[in-house]
């Protein structure tokens, strides 16, 4: 657990930075509940430069679903967060929780489909 967050809180990151560390840091996260989960991080449209809208993907499954809101994170939660392990630790909750759901989803659905 101790390996969860190691960032110099001294070294400022960037936006595209950070972006790129909490894709890297949900995705590993994920793929411990399952391999094949993919993670998108939305810094698209309004959240240019402020914001992260964060998704899991298995096959054509998404979640949380498209009806919903992604897993929002700001860019000032981001770069403190980073640095702290409490708040990684809930993070890595978070996006393991999801990624379960989601498998959760796509089992429910294979059994429907048998």
């Amino acid at each position: 657990m101790s390996s969860l967050c190691l960032v110099n809180p001294n070294i400022p990151a960037d936006y595209a930075e950070l972006g790129g560390w909490l894709r890297s840091f949900a995705t590993s996260h994920a793929k411990r509940e399952n391999a094949h989960v993919e993670v998108e991080v939305d810094t698209a449209g309004s959240r240019a430069g402020r914001s992260y809208g964060l998704r899991l993907h298995l096959g054509g499954r998404v979640a949380p679903s498209a009806g919903e809101a992604p897993i929002e994170l700001t860019f000032t939660e981001v770069a403190d967060g980073r640095t702290r392990f409490a708040w990684c630790a809930q993070l890595a909750d978070r996006v393991r929780a999801t990624a379960r759901a989601l498998l959760a989803g796509a089992s429910a659905g294979q059994r429907a489909s048998s």
